[in-house]
């Protein structure tokens, strides 16, 4: 669900970012000894050749991130110059399901959001053979979010830690000091203490669309160590952390001390520039507001580790990810895995993503790699932010990446969660429902009208 990674991300974050907790960064390269092959027919095989050969077809969403990947064929093909790269620009969320359900020209390899791989696994080759040399370097949640019962079935690209971004020159001049923000209640305090310095501030952003609060709720569940599914993919909405976590949204809107608009529409930019809104707690992915949306603040937001739940705990939480499949029709999907390993595992591919490049000169700011040796805090791969007064994000984003506890699977009902949660959620900022409500009333509708109809 990553943004500016694409258009889709910069307005809805696509689907659901990341698991370091207790895998330590680590320059070194993978275990490159190579695992028995699999005699189950589902399982992917890398080609075997010394140079493999052939015509990959692999489709991406139009924008910005498409552009990155176009840019990296060339030294893809220093690597494999007989393959060649068909790169294509294609509305997936419209054309997927089809074109795997008739099998007719099916692409090589597909950029799917993480909460849509389960959606599509009877489709996909289990690719635990290919990731079996680089799955102890890969972030754990990233693996989590694209395993199955019986396999894994995407090749994980991006990293969203949450972070909380704030409005330093605002909060500086009201006499609020952010970085002495530890914890959830530590922010509510400061929010009151801004309020009453603005009076009409409305520090925190409270989400409105239903899709994007979900997901932001799930931020926060992470933190906890929860998800709306469990390893089996049964709901676990009914918990304490859930209730813990709609209680703090229902005391942000009820002391008023929310801003609620949908993330960056023309109401959410006109509060983050008057001053009347300075908490965002959100995906890194946030950053590409002050850099491209924020004219009159830009250079006045800093970005910093999410408040933990409770002093010393998990100071992240993911939101938000895509990765690469590999549909098992297609011609040469083996061939697809060389692409993806090369921009993924291979320090010429993803610094070719993340690094300088065409489309952005200082670097792809609005995520991390998953894979923790290019995600190293010492070996930044984008620049120092400008518009963030020259902080340096890769290490913010990376010290939280580190903080965010292990995750569950993504369950296949989990988009359709949304018209029942989500709804349930703005339900609630409406003052028609209360935390205990939103629990009882979505984990009946889930279970009944989802779970069961499986």
């Amino acid at each position: 669900m990553h943004l500016t990674r694409t258009a889709t991300v910069r307005t809805a974050a696509a689907g659901a970012a990341a698991v370091l907790a207790t895998v330590a960064l680590t320059a070194c390269g993978p275990d490159i000894s190579a695992p028995a092959e699999s005699s189950d027919p589902n399982v992917l095989q890398a080609p075997t050749e010394e140079s493999p050969s052939g015509e990959i077809t692999i489709w991406d969403r139009e924008g910005d991130l498409f552009t990155v990947f176009e840019n990296t064929i060339a030294k893809f093909n220093e690597k494999y110059p007989d393959i060649t790269v068909n790169h294509v620009a294609v509305d997936i969320d419209a054309k997927l399901q089809n074109t795997l359900i008739t099998g007719t020209d099916v692409p090589d390899g597909v950029f799917l959001d993480d909460a849509r791989v389960s959606s599509f696994t009877d489709f996909l080759w289990d690719l635990s053979d290919v990731l079996e040399p680089y799955s102890a370097d890969i972030a754990p949640q990233k693996l989590a979010v694209n395993t199955a019962a019986d396999g894994i079935y995407g090749i994980p690209f991006d990293l969203d830690p949450g972070l909380l971004y704030y409005n330093e020159a605002a909060l500086t001049k009201a006499g609020v000091d952010a970085t002495q923000i530890e914890t959830y209640d530590d922010l509510l305090d400061a929010a009151r203490a801004y309020q009453e310095a603005v009076p009409s501030a409305r520090p925190i952003h409270l989400e409105q669309a239903p899709f994007l609060a979900q997901l932001q709720l799930e931020m926060y569940a992470n933190q906890l160590g929860t998800s709306l599914g469990d390893e089996a993919g049964e709901l676990r909405l009914d918990s304490p952390e859930y209730e813990r976590i709609l209680k703090f949204l229902d005391t942000v809107n009820d002391e008023g001390l929310g801003t609620r608009a949908e993330y960056l529409s023309p109401t959410d930019i006109g509060e983050l520039e008057n001053g009347n809104q300075v908490f965002y707690p959100w995906a890194i992915w946030f950053s590409f507001a002050p850099q491209q949306l924020l004219p009159e603040t830009s250079g006045d937001w800093r970005a910093m580790e999410l408040p933990a739940w409770d002093a010393g705990g998990a100071r992240s939480g993911a939101m938000g990810g895509s990765s690469f499949v590999l549909p098992k029709d297609g011609e040469n999907s083996d061939l697809a895995w060389l692409f993806y390993e090369f921009l993924m595992f291979d320090e010429a591919g993803y610094s070719a993503v993340w690094g300088p490049n065409d489309v952005y000169p200082n670097g792809l700011n609005t995520s991390i790699p998953s894979y923790l040796p290019a995600a190293d805090p010492s070996s930044p791969l984008f620049g120092e932010v400008e518009a963030l007064g020259g902080q340096d994000l890769w290490e913010v984003a990376t010290s939280a990446g580190a903080e965010i506890p292990a995750a569950g699977p993504i369950p296949t009902w989990w988009g359709g969660a949304v018209d029942y949660l989500g709804n349930d959620l703005q339900r609630m900022l409406d003052g028609d429902l209360d935390p205990a409500e939103v629990i009882s009333q979505s984990t009946e509708q889930i279970q009944t009208n989802l779970i069961d109809r499986q």
